[in-house]
């Protein structure tokens, strides 16, 4: 099923893949909620109202980073390298916009990365966390699967961490090695209380990435690093976001 998946991404058929784990019975027990937060801007909810310009894929990610922290003074921007704008330069400029106490870099740590943004999405916090590459999501696996998870349920629905995102280069490039090239979003997709989203567009990506950080749930967002700059699409300039 999901090498038919990846077919239809890789040519073109399917827009984005979202699995949102909704199986009613495992949902009843993760505390998954709809994606209220979408539905705030339902005039511009898949962008037809707007103008739009053709960009990459990685400026697309860029834009809604961008504007989620214009948006909300409560989202954060934080992982390895990110003030000066990450390997794959996504958060370009936002250090400089948006001050180094909302936008900065941390420690080399993987589990003290996601550890810290449960805990800031616990407080009400928006936290969008970078792990420089999926391959390196391993070390924070246990606070995924079972403190992100699983918050919700927990507290018998008193606390939630449904505010964070994390966003994961994943793919192969050719030339990346065993270390830069894996796509672990199959580990996550059996756990119920994240959602996985994989956008396969610039549109999608900007889309996509601006109703996970706005969706009441914990979402994984993972992005194929090959079409950051090959994958080259007609973008709404503003703030729009397509409904997990």
């Amino acid at each position: 099923m999901l090498r038919g998946l990846g077919k239809l991404v890789g040519e073109g058929r399917l827009s984005a893949l979202a699995f949102n784990c909704r199986f009613l019975s495992v949902n009843s027990v993760a505390g998954v909620t709809p994606s209220e937060g979408t539905q705030r801007r339902t005039y511009a909810t898949t962008g037809e109202q707007q103008r739009t310009r053709r960009i990459n894929f990685f400026t697309a990610v860029n834009e809604a980073l961008n504007i989620a922290l214009e948006d909300d003074p409560k989202t954060l921007v934080f992982g390895e390298d990110v003030s000066f704008g990450g390997v794959f330069r996504c958060t370009t400029g936002l250090l400089e916009k948006h001050g180094s106490e909302r936008v900065f870099n941390t420690p080399l740590c993987e589990q003290g990365i996601v550890g810290f943004a449960v805990g800031a999405a616990a407080m009400g916090y928006k936290p969008v966390v970078e792990i420089q590459f999926a391959d390196y999501i391993f070390p924070a696996f246990d606070q995924i699967v079972n403190e992100a998870a699983k918050y919700r349920y927990r507290s018998g629905g008193q606390f939630s961490c449904g505010g964070l995102t994390i966003r994961a280069p994943c793919g192969a490039v050719g030339h990346g090695g065993h270390y830069h090239s894996q796509s672990p979003e199959a580990f996550f997709m059996h756990c119920p209380g994240v959602k996985i989203v994989i956008p396969s567009g610039p549109r999608d990506a900007k889309g996509l990435l601006l109703a996970s950080i706005r969706d009441d749930n914990p979402v994984l967002f993972f992005e194929p690093k090959i079409m950051y700059r090959t994958s080259v699409g007609e973008v709404p300039t503003g703030d729009f976001a397509i409904p997990l």
